[in-house]
Order: structure tokens, then sequence, then C-alpha cells
């Protein structure tokens, strides 16, 4: 397919799109190159934004720039672009996750199109979701929508879901008694009249509210710092979680990861569902090799997510596109 030409608006609004991916504690761990003689745009990761001590391998990082590559592909399908990805092209540099050329579509890719409204949609929800259970042939869809990418999605069983719930609490156990491991979370966290001003990192608006009982299934961002007018709730005796598993465990299969993440985000988004993300229990090599399905034993685990419904989250500030966006 031949290339097409792009002008800084159209550039500008597929980026745009693309940084409204999620990444660990809205770090927003990407930049972007645009070379406009080849119709190409290059994805970095940004360790300046890494998680030196919660993510010193760059797990986390790969996915959240792996789920803002797909966000890019939604909004180039929307564009009437079709969009080449090639993963890792340059061995030489680790740091050059992906490479994008656009060309003029043959055919349009209806599904990717029809995937477009959710990017402004999803929001991570930390709010209580109701007991209602996600109906199966909507599971059916986010299974398929994580296979598309080359991942796979497991919706666990009760005693699974309970021992994942389990992983939750001890990893927020350690992080709650280690500084150490708390470093990364003061640093990307929002309180007071820097939430109102932050353009990355999670707000204290969209904590949630504390849960009543000392258990939720997710991350409590505020730890033990006091946060005004922050109220409690009971959240759902029975979350229903699902895993996200690749085959591999590098570089290019977290990149998967992160694609096949956001393709499922946005179809329970587009489906009626309130999401969000818990990382931590993966956090930890000990751990993660816990959350995995103790009856298949294979694969690996790259995200935890907790699906239902309920109120929707709260948008988290992002990045204006020229702090990532050069064009050469």
């Amino acid at each position: 397919m031949a290339a097409r030409q792009l002008d800084s608006g159209t550039v500008t609004t597929l980026v745009a799109e693309a940084t409204a991916a999620p990444s660990m504690h809205n770090a927003q761990p990407w930049r972007f190159r645009l070379l406009p003689d080849e119709a190409l745009l290059l994805l970095y990761a940004d360790l300046r934004r890494a998680m030196h001590r919660s993510d010193p391998g760059h797990r986390a990082l790969h996915i959240g720039c792996g789920a803002a590559l797909f966000n890019l592909r939604v909004a180039a399908a929307h564009a009437g672009l079709a969009p080449e990805v090639r993963l890792l092209p340059d061995p030489a540099d680790p740091l050059l996750l992906a490479a994008v050329h656009f060309a003029e579509p043959a055919t349009d890719d209806d599904e990717l199109r029809r995937l477009h409204p959710a990017i402004s949609r999803r929001h991570t929800s930390r709010y209580p979701f109701t007991e209602r259970e996600v109906p199966e042939d909507v599971r059916a869809a986010l299974r398929a929508a994580a296979a598309r990418e080359g991942a796979e999605l497991l919706f666990p069983g009760r005693w699974h879901t309970e021992t994942v719930l389990e992983l939750v609490r001890d990893a927020e156990g350690r992080e709650t008694l280690d500084p150490v491991t708390r470093e990364d979370l003061t640093r990307w966290t929002r309180l007071g009249p820097e939430a109102d001003v932050a353009t990355d990192g999670v707000p204290e608006y969209a904590f949630g509210p504390h849960r009543r009982d000392g258990k939720a299934p997710l991350r409590d961002f505020a730890g033990r710092r006091p946060v005004a007018d922050r109220g409690a709730a009971d959240f759902e005796r029975n979350p229903q979680l699902a895993l996200l598993s690749t085959r591999g465990d590098t570089p290019a299969d977290w990149l998967l990861a992160g694609q096949a993440l956001e393709r499922v985000l946005l179809e329970a988004t587009s489906a009626g569902l309130a999401t969000s993300l818990t990382s931590h229990p993966l956090e930890s090599p000990d751990l993660r090799l816990l959350a995995r399905d103790p009856v298949a034993g294979s694969g690996h685990v790259q995200m935890v997510l907790r699906l239902g419904y309920g109120p929707g989250g709260l948008a988290s500030p992002r990045r204006p596109v020229h702090e990532v966006l050069d064009i050469t």
C-alpha cells in the first residue's frame, strides 16, 4: 500500500488518542517521533518515567506503551489510515519499541474503527461495582479480543479468584510496610493542590473511596496518607477478575500484552462495563508466579483486570501532545 503524507494536525490527533491509554501509576512512559517524509511514527520508551523500584525490568512500562500503540492503531483506522506496525524494529536500540508506517488502506478495518468511541470513554474506575455478573457472551467477546492480539484472557473460578485477592492483599501489605517499595507510588500520586494542576500520575480525586471493611480488590493509592473529603464505601463481595497472560515473557510479549489489554478494555467499555487494573501482586516475582492458573500452569500473567457494572472512573490527567511528540 502507498504511504500517505501526514500533516501535523492529523498526527497530533493520533498521538493524543494514543496517549489516552492506561499506564502504571499513569506515568505515561512514552515518546513519539514523526518522520513525515517516510510517513513513519516511532514509539520510544521514556525511562525517565520508569518505576525503578516496582518495575525494574520495565515489563509494566512495555505494557503501557503497548496499550498506547493499540490506541494509535484504532485512531489511525478511524482516520482512514492503515497502520503497519513493526515491534522492536532495531535490536541496537531497545528503547525503540515500535515503528508505525501509515498507508492508504485497501479496505477499512471495521473492527478497529468500531472501538474508537471507547478511547475517550475508558477510564479506570476505583469505585465499588454491583454484584451483577458479566454475561457469558460478553466474557466470550473479551476472550476473543485478547486472542486477536496473541494473548489469553482467563476468568478464574472462585478458588483461583480468592487466591488472587489474597495476593493483592499480600502485595499491599508489603507496600505499606516497606518505605522503599512505596517510593514509586509516592512519586506518582498527586495530593492536595498538586492534584488540580497535574498532567500525569494519579491525582487524589481518582483514588476512589476508602474501603469500609478494609478490603477491596484494587490498590489504595492513598496508603496511610490522609486525603481530605474522601468517603468510605463497601466494595463488591465477589469481585469479577480476569487474568491476561502471554505464552512468553519477553519485551515483545509485553508489547503484545499491552495491545491485548487495551483491546479488552475498549471492548469492555463498549459493552457498558466499568474496569480497573491491579498490577501490584505481579510486581513481586514470587507473587506473580502464584497468580498463574493452578490447573493449566502455563503462560505468564501480565495483568489482573477487575470488571463489572458500576460508576465509570474519572479521567486521569494527560500530558499535552507537544511534550511527547517530536516532528523531524
